[in-house]
């Protein structure tokens, strides 16, 4: 086996490499990560020699690590000269410890674990969370996090990631002061949604309500920077991403308190992603190492390529190469799934995630398998027939002439397809701009679509008749409010959302609305007003004043739980994001439900539509990114994470379906 002897030149501030060193610099791909990255050089006497930055209190050592990898890569022995490790002693017996550490938080999520040092851990929890008892797989997980004290919990939505890091946090402040591991203080950062749920869950843990300061759009900046200048500040933070940003040195001042020994805790944590600068990432990567504990969680870590994560890893361990692995090299992992390093990779990663899969809560938590009840399929009333009709007919020859692939994912496409599914539902909303469903959705489109030619056989819709899906919906509804239970019906236009409230108002049926709108609780809001939390809680409480939610996935898709009091969602209009569809399923499908309870999914169709193509499309797509989510490892999924990601094939099944059914009709 070929090898390689590294030697530092201390007065020259280079590593030197000797040995089988010119054979390496000769392997074409070596050379350009050598010259490229580490701005190397072959000397006249075959040396290959390495810069380092003598100013840099570490740089040395990660450019050594940088040389080490390198060589494990391309299967080349590595050989330190007595001198080097002389040189590099602390930094070989610091990261000789830090793999020992590594080691030890790998196993603990393998349950290889100090059964006496776990047992303390669980009396502890017994103590400090007296009103939450977690299941085997959360204690696991909270201990893991509890000892790493740095790590990302990637499991999926509804698998109590919030009550995990509250046992871990709970642990870590029972410690004595002096302890290294101490931590008194919880910053949360996170989308407004997060904030009711983590505030709630505490009480669900502790038992009484949370210090707690949130930092939202009703706390002005003066009241901010006292917050994190205060010497008496509450024990917990919350703060939006967008908020760490215009607080970034206050917050930094906040963190480095002697005081202050805080457990920063990113929610949604994929917000981070971007490692092209994006000023939120850049913000959170500035903070992290003046945190005591740093928490990631987020059930979808790397929803564009392997890319994702590295911003999560550079978060945890700021000052740890957990990632040996430049991004270009993640990018060609995303590129080839066969990829030989992607083992190698999972391995790194491996001791500080953890993920709890949708499998793991049936097989140890008891979580009951849903009921996919059989789709209903309505009639069309005549005008909305003669409506739909008209538009499928222009946008479908549309569509067929498009030439594969070619401008498929245009706006103009993707407008038509929008006025689709509007049609098929409420033709109502075909007076709106489509613009309007862009802002909904947090899009951008500057394209006004034209629907002039339609608005004559549209414009009076109302005075005509009521959408025939209104009438299924409003059935469903009744009959499940009968049997004294709950239901959440899911619609993705916001006037659609609001005409079905109206309707089943005036069939005395109360109902809330969980839309963009809602606005989220902050200082100074007026009392009587609905906001998403006052609304969810008094929908979970025993004695609530209405029994039917009607939501939007693109505002209540991530933290809120609603599974506590109700088991039944009905599913009005969907688009062809199996993303949010599933995040909406996971509102009432989580941990804590009985093993014996019954959740039903309702779906209601207009026959012979585009909503046909969806339901199929969404079942295909949905059972390709379950068989991923359950992996164990890194649940990568650059496929079907949002509408456009595969429009073409949606297109496709969307002509099939409709030159089937009129080839049918003739």
């Amino acid at each position: 086996m070929a090898s390689v002897e590294i030697h530092i030149d201390v007065n020259k501030c280079q590593f030197e490499l000797t040995g089988d060193a010119k054979d390496l610099w000769l392997n074409r791909r070596a050379r350009f990560f050598l010259k490229d990255y580490l701005n190397a050089q072959l000397s006249q006497d075959d040396k290959v020699l390495i810069p380092y930055i003598k100013e840099s209190i570490d740089d040395k050592e990660k450019v050594l690590t940088e040389i080490q990898d390198l060589l494990v890569k391309f299967s080349y022995a590595e050989n330190l000269t007595d001198d080097s490790k002389s040189i590099l002693s602390d930094y070989l017996e610091e990261k000789g410890k830090f793999e020992e550490f590594s080691d030890k938080a790998r196993r603990i999520w393998n349950n290889d674990l100090d059964i006496e040092d776990f047992t303390k851990f669980t009396e502890v929890l017994k103590k400090e969370v007296p009103n939450r008892t977690l299941y085997d797989l959360q204690l696991l997980s909270s201990y893991h996090l509890a000892f790493s004290q740095n790590a990302c919990n990637f499991s999926v939505p509804g698998a109590g990631k919030t009550s995990i890091v509250y046992g871990a946090y709970a642990y870590l402040r029972s410690l004595p002061k002096d302890n290294i591991k101490y931590v008194n203080k919880l910053l949360i950062i996170g989308p407004l949604s997060s904030f009711g749920p983590w505030e709630d869950e505490y009480y669900e843990c502790f038992a009484e309500n949370p210090d707690v300061q949130r930092l939202s759009g009703g706390v002005s900046k003066d009241d901010k920077i006292r917050h994190f200048l205060s010497p008496h500040s509450a024990e917990i933070t919350l703060i939006s991403y967008q908020g760490v940003v215009s607080s970034l040195n206050d917050i930094i001042s906040y963190l480095r308190r002697h005081e202050n020994k805080v457990m920063v805790v990113l929610d949604e944590a994929h917000k981070i992603k971007n490692t092209e600068g994006g000023i939120w990432a850049q913000s959170i990567l500035s903070i992290a190492k003046y945190c005591k504990s740093r928490v990631v969680l987020t059930g979808t870590p790397a929803p564009n390529g392997y890319e994702d994560i590295y911003n999560l890893y550079n978060f945890i361990w700021p000052d740890k190469n957990i990632i040996s692995y430049h991004l270009y090299q993640l990018k060609e992992m995303t590129g080839n799934p066969f990829d030989v390093r992607i083992p190698s990779l999972v391995d790194m990663l491996s001791p500080f995630f953890i993920r709890i899969t949708k499998g793991d809560l049936k097989k140890y938590m008891g979580l009951p398998e849903p009921v996919e009840n059989t789709p209903y399929y309505v009639d069309m009333g005549a005008v909305q027939r003669e409506i739909y009709d008209f538009i499928e007919k222009n946008y479908l020859d549309y569509f067929q002439n498009l030439s594969d692939g070619k401008d498929i994912t245009n706006t103009l496409v993707k407008a038509r397809m929008i006025r689709l599914m509007q049609a098929g539902t409420n033709p109502a909303l075909l007076q709106k701009p489509i613009e309007e469903y862009y802002r909904e959705q947090g899009m951008s489109n500057e394209l006004f679509i034209d629907d002039s030619d339609l608005i004559d056989k549209i414009i009076e819709y109302r005075q005509y008749e009521t959408p025939a899906k209104f009438f299924k919906v409003a059935e469903l509804v009744q009959d499940i409010i009968q049997r004294g239970e709950k239901v959440v019906i899911w619609g993705i236009f916001i006037q659609t959302i609001k005409d079905l409230q109206q309707f089943l108002k005036s069939l005395d049926i109360d109902c809330r609305l969980l839309i963009g709108e809602t606005p989220i609780e902050f200082e100074g809001i007026s009392n009587g007003i609905d906001t998403r939390e006052s609304i969810v809680r008094d929908f979970n409480s025993k004695d609530s004043s209405f029994q039917v939610i009607i939501a939007n996935p693109f505002a209540v898709a991530e933290s809120i739980s609603l599974h506590k009091s109700c088991h039944n969602a009905i599913y009005v209009e969907r688009n062809f994001n199996a993303s949010n569809f599933l995040q909406s399923k996971d509102r009432i499908h989580r941990v804590g439900l009985k093993p014996t309870d019954k959740i039903n999914y309702y779906y209601v169709l207009a026959r012979n539509s585009i909503d046909e193509t969806i339901n199929e499309r969404l079942i295909e797509k949905e059972k390709n990114m379950l068989r991923i989510i359950e992996s164990k490892s890194i649940p990568f999924i650059n496929m079907n994470m949002d509408y456009e990601s595969d429009l073409n094939d949606d297109i496709k099944h969307l002509i099939y379906d409709y030159v089937k059914r009129v080839t049918k009709d003739r």
